[in-house]
């Protein structure tokens, strides 16, 4: 029998319901339970795959080829289950299911309302694609966006209307707060929860547990007068502090008693399901003893919006605790790098290793190709994914084949385009990649597809000298396969393809320290407890630069 859970937020956005839906999922599992993560999105795109990084973030992309909330990236990094293309939807997604629906006659010519019409299919997907013959114990879902907005109404109301028809046994709401500091007063304030989980009742959900943020400890006569106005448990008030490193939370969680209670309430007695953290208390223990440290400079175009590289911040701190060691970030803008009169060596003098991530359109495209040639140059650390992998080829094709207007077709038409869409250099009739030139949305290679590793090259050795590995894309674009031999001549390697040869996966260089760059995202791939290899081997190449800068490693 599965378990619902439903996680809503009030007072603020951005209080980290995702991290919370993980955290507990992550508790449930190290007690021997099994679960399902899903996020509900209030806005009307159908997903997120047109929306700037700057309103909602990044992309995170699932083996299925659905672009999704970056919260389904933490679902995944804390419980190591892959998400599913059913674990993301959207109210934009749910109006065309619904709209669909009409149109074909399927509602017998009755009046389409959001009651019953729009939260009938929510409820739908609450319970869509869940195996049958092997339900999940517990299947978390996250309700986007903060209650009050208009936005969330029908999803809030969907819920309620699903826990009394599965009945409250088997239903579980978590309200996520702010508990602002008041400097004047020298005190938390608990009015904002009030009202929040007022506005909630008014919806006919009352909440069995509170999460309370807050960056300071919270008195015991605070939760006692949470618990008194909004009509929960004494001990279901439970402090969501403020932790360095969110891979501290479960930690944090368990240690408020968050999963017991949880236990609790659908009767289960949290003794006969014992605890094993040792793996969550190791990282712990890596993350905040480090034994070297690495300074990695991101070069990008979403530089001021952290948010948009998140997997990718994860996956360097992944890296780092693999090899017990700490990572910052430099962030550089790649806009930054296109004035001539700009030194880059004063710029990278502090960095031990250069990465180059995904990104899109033009802008700020010739500065990437600068930072790519200077790792070249002067045998810096580079990886580069995606987008930086096609630089890395522009680069290359400009600086040492010589080779005029050397670009990406995305930019416009040039003389060589070493960089193109599929069609426009491919003769033997493949299946296109892009299916619309008009469409944005949906035109993609996305998810997961299989790459060939060349035998005895530094990839194949990275991946534990495997012979094919499967990573996760999300591009249009591809590198011209028709310069490779001349690319080859310039010493790069194409040590991965697509299996019919026909599709560059990986280049590397071998006369370099540390020079890869792959056309997929493998920061999709990595956890906190299974780094991903190449962050690991990434990692490692700039800690032996740093040393060998300073003297001390020869």
């Amino acid at each position: 029998m599965t378990r619902f859970i439903f996680i809503t937020g009030g007072v603020v956005s951005s209080l980290g319901k995702g991290i919370a839906a993980s955290a507990l999922s992550a508790l449930l599992q190290a007690r021997g339970f099994t679960v399902r993560l899903r996020k509900f999105d209030p806005y009307l795109n159908v997903d997120p795959g047109t929306m700037s990084p700057y309103q909602h973030g990044e992309v995170f992309v699932t083996e299925d080829g659905a672009e999704t909330d970056l919260d389904l990236g933490h679902y995944e990094r804390f419980t190591g289950v892959d998400c599913r293309q059913s674990d993301n939807i959207t109210t934009g997604r749910i109006y065309s299911s619904v709209i669909a629906k009409e149109r074909r006659g399927e509602y017998l010519g009755a009046t389409v309302q959001v009651i019953p019409h729009i939260t009938d299919e929510i409820k739908d997907f609450i319970k869509a694609d869940l195996d049958q013959n092997n339900p999940p114990d517990f299947l978390i879902i996250e309700i986007g966006g903060t209650v009050g907005d208009i936005e969330s109404l029908p999803f809030l109301e969907a819920i309620r209307q699903f826990s009394n028809e599965i009945g409250k046994s088997q239903t579980l709401f978590i309200h996520l707060t702010l508990l602002p500091y008041i400097q004047t007063a020298g005190e938390i304030k608990t009015k904002p929860s009030q009202h929040s989980v007022k506005e909630l009742l008014s919806m006919g959900i009352q909440p069995d547990i509170l999460l309370c943020r807050s960056n300071l400890p919270i008195p015991q006569d605070a939760r006692k007068k949470l618990a008194l106005f909004c009509n929960v448990k004494a001990e279901c008030v439970i402090p969501a502090s403020d932790v360095d490193s969110i891979y501290q939370v479960p930690l944090n969680y368990h240690k408020e008693g968050f999963d017991e209670e949880v236990l609790k309430y659908f009767k289960i007695n949290p003794k006969d399901h014992p605890l094993n953290l040792e793996c969550w208390q190791e990282i712990d223990q890596r993350i905040h003893h480090p034994k070297a440290s690495v300074k990695i400079a991101i070069v990008g175009k979403y530089s001021g919006f952290p948010d948009a590289y998140k997997s990718l911040l994860e996956a360097l701190v992944h890296g780092g605790i693999a090899n017990e060691t700490k990572v910052s970030i430099k962030w550089i803008n790649s806009e930054d790098l296109e004035g001539d009169a700009l030194s880059l060596s004063d710029l990278f003098k502090e960095t031990d290793g250069i990465l180059v991530p995904g990104g899109f359109g033009e802008r700020g495209a010739e500065g990437k190709i600068r930072a790519i040639e200077y790792a070249r140059v002067q045998n810096i650390p580079f990886l580069g994914i995606c987008f930086g992998l096609q630089m890395a080829i522009v680069e290359a094709a400009r600086n040492l084949l010589k080779l005029e207007d050397a670009n990406s077709t995305e930019f416009g038409p040039c003389k060589n385009p070493v960089v193109a869409l599929l069609t426009e250099w491919e003769k033997d009739g493949a299946k296109e990649l892009r299916t619309g030139q008009d469409n944005l949305g949906g035109t993609m290679r996305l998810g997961s597809y299989p790459c060939v590793l060349q035998k005895g090259s530094i990839i194949s050795d990275i991946y534990g000298h495997a012979t094919c590995i499967n990573e996760r894309h999300r591009h249009r674009w591809e590198v011209n396969s028709h310069y490779k031999l001349q690319l080859e001549s310039a010493g790069i390697r194409f040590s991965g393809e697509s299996p019919d040869g026909k599709l560059p996966e990986i280049i590397e260089r071998s006369n370099h320290p540390f020079f890869i760059a792959v056309q997929f995202h493998p920061e999709l791939k990595s956890r906190p407890f299974n780094p991903h290899p190449l962050f690991k081997s990434f990692i490692k190449a700039s800690r032996t630069h740093k040393l060998n800068k300073s003297g001390d490693f020869k």
